[in-house]
């Protein structure tokens, strides 16, 4: 297969996977897609600092300020007690249910796409690989799984392709 047509199409598949992805996450949720990773996040690693959490979906500590008002105020997390110069944020219980559906949601559409794929066992090495090149690029795995279902990654005794990069580098 020439390079750039299998570029092409790992290209293709990779955006409408990802707009499909994060579009059914955000609507389960109920809001913007940072909210949703801010969310999913917080569910697997209550407590975080908002400048920790920014650094983990990505946004300035401005614009990670401004998204937790807005997640306050519609009761799905809750800043506690300060830890050092930082405040620790919690989910409510409404917020670890919106990082559920939002979980869920996207789990159908992957599973759902995986549905067309008759060799599913082969592909599973090759998105490891994949996934820790990625890594040994940006370096930022907690950036690269900030919408990952973190249990159902490792489960069956299986490793995290970027959690164990992220430990070699």
């Amino acid at each position: 297969m020439h390079e750039s047509r299998l570029a092409n199409l790992l290209g293709a598949t990779v955006l409408t996977l990802s707009d499909r992805m994060t579009a059914a996450a955000a609507t389960a949720a109920g809001v913007s897609l940072s909210g949703t990773a801010a969310l999913v996040v917080l569910a697997e690693f209550p407590g975080l600092g908002g400048t920790d959490l920014g650094h983990r979906i990505g946004l300035s500590q401005p614009a990670t300020a401004r998204m937790l008002d807005q997640l306050e105020a519609r009761g799905l997390v809750e800043r506690q007690g300060k830890q050092g110069r930082g405040v620790a944020v919690v989910l409510t219980e409404d917020g670890r249910d919106a990082a559920k559906r939002a979980l869920d949601a996207r789990q159908e559409v992957l599973v759902r796409a995986l549905r067309s794929v008759a060799d599913r066992e082969a592909l599973e090495p090759v998105l490891e690989q994949l996934l820790r090149g990625l890594h040994a690029e940006v370096r930022a795995g907690d950036l690269m799984c900030r919408l990952c279902d973190r249990p159902g990654c490792v489960a069956q005794r299986k490793t995290c392709p970027v959690g164990e990069a992220e430990r070699r580098s």
